[in-house]
């Protein structure tokens, strides 16, 4: 006896997909590469960490392609969630942001592959079908530059000295290098404006800052560094 068709024609083993990204656009092209596949579905779509974490637990995908930067909260922090809350659902980031940095980061905090938007939405569908074979998936260029990176040593200056930074001190340092004031960080992720404030605190120690003026200057230069990765 077949497998039943489901709303969308296709059957119900078909491969699940969920799309966090705050920009619709984004969310319509990615959406129409896996209809056109016979075998993937798109069952949600969420545009913030909370929406997120909601419909994965209504649609019970197999993956999630996450952005690094939501309407509310952060990418990182959705697949940290979804690595506690929901360990059988794979993560896979597709963002502009092009560091390999920022790679080992996400597959740190539990995601199966990590590609930049610049290489377009075939690639996520390759990613997706070889994260659920059980592979790590990164796209050509991304494995290149992290082979450089140990190849080549660790990143200079000023990335060096972000290492050090845990997590959630870089998610602070970033925003802070957007010009928000603390109490917009502390409602962007969630957290009391104290808990900000201590997190500033053990920024300027590990990248040996002390003041709240050359903070902002380091994280703006931040900001720069990675514009130009």
């Amino acid at each position: 006896m077949g497998s039943k068709a489901n709303v969308n024609g296709k059957s119900d083993k078909a491969i699940r997909v969920l799309l966090v990204d705050d920009h619709p656009i984004v969310r319509q092209g990615i959406s129409l590469l896996v209809q056109q596949e016979p075998d993937m579905v798109v069952c949600g779509e969420a545009e913030t960490v909370a929406d997120a974490l909601a419909a994965i637990a209504r649609h019970n995908p197999d993956v999630a392609v996450v952005d690094l930067t939501l309407r509310e909260g952060l990418g990182l922090e959705l697949i940290k969630d979804m690595r506690v809350r929901f360990p059988k659902v794979l993560a896979m980031v597709y963002s502009m942001r092009d560091e390999s940095f920022y790679a080992e980061r996400v597959l740190r905090a539990g995601a199966r592959g990590y590609v930049t938007k610049e290489e377009g939405g075939r690639t996520v569908i390759d990613g997706i079908r070889k994260i659920l074979a059980g592979q790590i998936f990164l796209s050509e260029k991304m494995a290149s530059k992290m082979i450089g990176q140990f190849v080549g040593g660790k990143f200079q200056s000023p990335a060096d000295s972000i290492h050090n930074l845990t997590d959630r001190e870089l998610e602070v340092f970033e925003l802070i290098g957007l010009g928000l004031p603390t109490r917009e960080i502390a409602e962007r992720l969630h957290l009391s404006p104290k808990t900000v404030d201590s997190h500033r605190e053990h920024i300027k120690e590990k990248l040996k800052i002390d003041n709240a003026t050359d903070l902002l200057k380091h994280a703006i230069e931040w900001a720069s560094f990675r514009k130009g990765e």
